[in-house]
């Protein structure tokens, strides 16, 4: 299909919505995991399990050896998207709730947009994607500070950080797949990166692994290794297919609504007047910021997407 001329027809929306589902559930899972397994376990678990669920389609599509010719820069991008930020959700989500962290993440479009700044894109400065980064970072300024914010002080806060260094990291990633591996199959390098940030996280989670695992838990980090990781970036690449790599990512504006439901229904977790103030802001500016105000772009030649998991 032509980038070009992205349809959103049936099959895209039906694509979009198991995306906005795939990508909006981690964070539940993620904290129901980490209730008895370590955070490097939690991690250790999803992306060994992923990796060999993907393993198959990678060798029918022959996407390892592109993959491996670029090693180096495949390993970058599996730290950056996978071995710092899934420890780090896992660490802070023993701390917070599973609905606030599926927020914070959604600022990747804000820092996406500010590295793209520095990087010498002045489309950024624009007055509607101005005002997008300005909303956002008010918006998550006030779900931060906001009242009613159920965190456990100090630690509290550094978990936010946490979870905001994530995104920071969400926001940087793409930028090694559009300059360094755009001619790698995308799939050999989410196959190998997981299967290097797994066999890198065995040893610490096996060290750092303590009581018993539950069944719950043992459940939560089985479907975070499916649904969230191997399912999820096998429908992401079909919904790039489908619609383009600039219309694809913008489920993940619909992402924290299905976390902060999930978390509220499931979980229990309550929602704060500084949340529902905040909310509306931080995915107001993240579409501004991302888009400008429409989603009816033409990608620009080795255009990528953001790659965004829990």
């Amino acid at each position: 299909m032509n980038a070009l001329v992205p349809r959103f027809d049936t099959r895209a929306w039906i694509l979009f919505g198991a995306m906005a589902l795939l990508w909006g559930i981690p964070y539940l899972f993620i904290k129901q995991a980490v209730d008895s397994y370590s955070p490097a376990s939690v991690v250790a678990g999803r992306t060994l399990l992923g990796a060999l669920l993907l393993l198959p389609f990678a060798l029918r599509q022959k996407a390892l050896r592109p993959a491996f010719a670029k090693v180096g820069w495949v390993l970058a991008f599996g730290a950056i998207e996978m071995a710092g930020p899934f420890l780090l959700l896992g660490h802070a989500e023993q701390t917070l709730p599973s609905g606030l962290t599926g927020l914070l993440v959604a600022t990747v479009p804000l820092f996406a947009a500010v590295i793209a700044l520095g990087g010498g894109d002045r489309s950024v400065l624009r007055p509607s994607r101005a005002i997008g980064l300005f909303v956002g970072f008010i918006g998550v300024a006030i779900v931060v500070m906001g009242p009613g914010l159920a965190v456990e002080g100090g630690g509290g806060l550094i978990a936010i950080g946490e979870v905001l260094l994530v995104a920071l990291c969400y926001a940087i990633a793409p930028f090694i797949v559009a300059r360094k591996l755009q001619d790698v199959p995308s799939l050999g390098t989410i196959t190998i990166a997981l299967l290097a940030v797994g066999l890198f996280y065995l040893p610490i989670a096996l060290l750092t692994q303590h009581e018993v695992p539950t069944m719950q838990s043992t459940v939560a980090l089985v479907a975070l290794a499916v649904l969230c990781t191997a399912l999820a970036f096998i429908v992401f690449f079909a919904l790039i297919a489908r619609v383009g790599p600039v219309r694809a990512p913008l489920f993940t504006y619909v992402n924290p609504v299905v976390a902060i439901v999930l978390g509220t229904i499931i979980l229990g977790e309550e929602i704060t007047l500084g949340l529902l103030v905040g909310f509306p802001l931080v995915i107001l500016g993240c579409w501004l910021a991302a888009t400008g105000g429409t989603i009816r772009v033409r990608p620009a030649a080795g255009d990528l997407p953001p790659i965004a998991p829990g």
